[in-house]
């Protein structure tokens, strides 16, 4: 069944990138693409300059996009993967959107999560990149360390990584949106994000499993 966006993804707002055993859930670090309600489906216009930016999940709702949560294993058209290193491993709650892909290591962070969505509807690409890192700016004491709007294996793209605090921990993450269009002759268009998150103070530490999970997503044509 086709939904609407962002109610249809508010649970997995909740617990995007959580705290796991022995911790309760927490505000995510960076929200879902799209994170609060609305019944907006009007095209998308012009704003005050000075209003808050708009999201991707904003952006696309007005653009009269729908979308539907698939697990990354049910495509057929396209290939939508992460690795997992040793040491780390999957992590299920009831509260995440149906199809989510989180793996960890240990019981708390690192985390990475995979979400792909089945978009239905026609939409600027290049200009709902331009909303990609909305959610990931508007965290508290948001710092950019690297971003990048080029394709991500020839799918179009956006990227940025830095450091935030939430509830008094400095974290650091790495989210990349990608707007990927299957095989054809359905050629359907995805968007699936990434999001991979640990404390910034043991950045040194878990760099190397960080950087083989981020080298392993793939976003590709079936072979």
């Amino acid at each position: 069944m086709t939904v609407r966006l962002r109610p249809a993804l508010a649970a997995a707002a909740i617990l995007a990138v959580p705290a796991l055993s022995g911790c309760a859930a927490e505000t995510p670090d960076y929200q879902s693409v799209w994170s609060t309600a609305s019944t907006t489906s009007a095209a998308p216009t012009s704003t005050d300059p000075d209003a808050p930016p708009m999201s991707i999940a904003t952006f696309l709702e007005q653009s009269g996009v729908t979308g539907q949560p698939v697990a990354p294993d049910k495509l057929t058209d396209l290939t939508v993967s992460m690795q997992t290193p040793p040491g780390w491993h999957p992590y299920q709650n009831s509260n995440l959107a149906p199809g989510t892909r989180v793996i960890a290591k240990g019981d708390t962070y690192p985390t990475a999560m995979l979400m792909v969505f089945e978009l239905d509807g026609d939409f600027d690409v290049a200009e709902a990149l331009t909303h990609a890192n909305v959610d990931a700016q508007a965290s508290e004491n948001f710092r950019e360390l690297n971003a990048s709007t080029a394709d991500f294996n020839g799918f179009p793209s956006s990227m940025i990584e830095g450091s935030y605090d939430l509830n008094g921990t400095r974290m650091h993450s790495y989210n990349r949106i990608v707007i990927a269009t299957g095989a054809p002759p359905d050629r359907q268009r995805y968007l699936v994000q990434f999001t991979v998150t640990g404390f910034a103070d043991k950045a040194a530490e878990d760099g190397p499993d960080v950087e083989s999970v981020i080298r392993g997503l793939t976003v590709a044509l079936p072979r």
